[in-house]
């Protein structure tokens, strides 16, 4: 699927030869530890070393859909490197960016520029995917493309579209029941339908039941295991060391997956972990900031954690970067609104109950202080700044 160009050497120097080849090579490795990418190796993409390349050329001789190319520039001690990721059937540019940085330690500067490029190629060619499922025939659709267009629905976190997901990847499981990541998107939309939907216990077990398969027949996706641990952190408590077990073996297997990272930071956030919480969201957000459906979780997981600890001007700014990043997600409001509340700014408080009520008609306090997957006096500190709002009990 995906095909890596050896970088051009732009600096004049034969002796930055090196460092444009290890760049290439520690970029391959972070792209080879996403599950779904195939990536093409080493010796096959270094034939064309030298070489004035045409993609689409490329495409047809080594069955690649994506191609990466970048350039590096010395100049003194300092190194630019620029990148681009190109649809190659359709000439497309779906990504470019530079960066910049000192050789004064070369190998951690090429680590930071791998983790950064897998981090936001990740999501980019996701996204990329996702349209070209959209534009096939229904009548000729395989797992794969069941689950591409179940993503879109999957990630706004509401019942209703979680609903239109379920539709798609239960398909993809009877076609393939040993797709580990369809599981995992089952037990999220189900995790969906029970905390936004009216607390249904069907629906908690369904969620519970598939995610135990996903991190059985995905031990080595992160994407499955980030998604279980996520739906097991915040549907059973008692499990929350199988879940943060789930979220370090995602991050073990790919160390530049911001979706593992935010998951992982919005699972701690609520059970009062602020500091790491923060740091895995802030991390995600800096290797994933714009291409990503999911930044609005790594807002929310900053927002809980500063509303752990009493920073409440922070978490109602984090809480309203989350509800930009998705308007159609609920939690934000009233976390928006309850640290509004705590900051005696009344009448905003009330605009964010207003908006929460025109998404999630059938919210109530109940459904948050009951929850379980959070840290008790949390829950007990929001309940107690919503119900000065007079909403639902």
């Amino acid at each position: 699927m995906s095909w890596e160009m050896p970088f051009q050497n732009i600096s004049g120097d034969p002796e930055q030869e090196y460092f444009a080849d290890g760049m290439v090579e520690e970029i391959i490795t972070a792209l080879s530890r996403i599950r779904w990418l195939f990536v093409i190796a080493r010796n096959s993409t270094f034939t064309y070393k030298g070489q004035a390349v045409d993609v689409k050329q490329v495409s047809r001789e080594l069955g690649v859909r994506y191609v990466l190319e970048g350039s590096v520039r010395k100049a003194g001690n300092r190194v630019r490197i620029t990148g681009q990721l190109i649809d190659a059937i359709t000439g497309t540019h779906l990504w470019a960016d530079r960066f910049d940085g000192s050789l004064e330690d070369v190998f951690e500067l090429q680590d930071r520029v791998a983790i950064s490029v897998a981090g936001v190629i990740e999501p980019t060619l996701r996204q990329a995917e996702i349209e070209r499922a959209r534009r096939k025939r229904p009548d000729n659709l395989d797992a794969y493309d069941l689950y591409l267009r179940a993503l879109p629905f999957a990630y706004t976190s509401m019942p209703e579209d979680a609903d239109k997901a379920l539709g798609y990847v239960e398909q993809a499981i009877r076609l393939d029941p040993g797709f580990a990541v369809a599981h995992a998107i089952i037990a999220w939309c189900q995790e969906q339908r029970y905390l936004r939907g009216g607390l249904h216990e069907d629906a908690k077990t369904i969620a519970l039941r598939h995610a135990r398969l996903a991190i059985a027949m995905g031990g080595d996706d992160a994407t499955a295991l980030a998604i279980a641990g996520l739906v097991i952190g915040f549907l059973e408590p008692r499990e929350y060391d199988i879940a943060v077990n789930a979220f370090d073996q995602a991050l073990a297997l790919s160390n530049s997956s911001a979706l593992a990272l935010g998951f992982s930071a919005v699972t701690r956030a609520w059970r009062g972990e602020s500091t790491i919480a923060i740091e895995q969201a802030e991390q995600a957000l800096r290797l994933s900031p714009l291409f990503d459906p999911l930044s609005n979780q790594r807002h929310m997981a900053i927002a809980i954690g500063h509303f752990v600890a009493g920073r409440f001007e922070e978490s109602a700014a984090a809480a309203g970067r989350a509800i930009q990043a998705n308007p159609r997600f609920s939690p934000p409001y009233w976390m928006r609104a309850a640290a509004l509340v705590n900051l005696d700014r009344i009448d905003e408080a009330e605009v964010a109950a207003q908006q929460l009520l025109s998404v999630q008609p059938q919210f109530s306090i109940s459904s948050i202080t009951s929850a379980p997957f959070a840290n008790p006096e949390i829950l007990a500190a929001l309940g107690h700044a919503l119900h000065r709002l007079g909403l639902p009990e």
